[in-house]
């Protein structure tokens, strides 16, 4: 299936990108991109989203095998027959691999996207965590698509 190979060249770009940063880049350091706006920050994370959970390893071990298989589940289920939600569970399965990747053989996660929003200082993600976001993002408009034609 096409979705399984959106989920490989998300974790192919995403891996290669953390590895450029790690072998390029000391820990900390922050190439400016557009001046108050985006860097390439080389950053380090024992946790999840916004460093929560730090150090929690095994929980995350766990929680990301379930989850993978979840969706795959769901891909082979109901992916066949609706387009979007193949390419959101695609981009899902990739960001999930990718940081499962990065848990598995260096004990953290590389993040290296450094962004100011409107002067906040967001926290800094990678390749996956835009997969997963963006995967998530598709599925909440699919639902809205599919709430207005059920109304319809």
């Amino acid at each position: 299936m096409i979705y399984y190979l959106i989920a490989l060249f998300v974790i192919l770009i995403d891996q290669l990108s953390k590895w450029l940063i790690v072998k390029n880049m000391e820990l900390g350091e922050s190439i400016p991109i557009i001046n108050d706006v985006l860097y390439i920050t080389s950053h380090r994370n024992k946790g999840a989203a916004w460093g929560i959970l730090q150090n929690q390893m095994w929980f995350f071990y766990v929680i990301t095998i379930v989850f993978i298989a979840a969706v795959v589940y769901y891909m082979r289920k109901y992916a066949k027959t609706d387009k979007l939600l193949g390419i959101s569970l695609g981009l899902i399965l990739g960001g999930a691999i990718g940081n499962f990747i990065d848990r598995v053989v260096r004990k953290e996660v590389v993040d290296f996207i450094h962004t100011y929003i409107f002067s906040y200082n967001f926290p800094v993600f990678n390749v996956a965590d835009s997969a997963l976001c963006i995967g998530v993002a598709l599925i909440f408009i699919q639902t809205l698509l599919e709430g207005k034609k059920a109304k319809e």
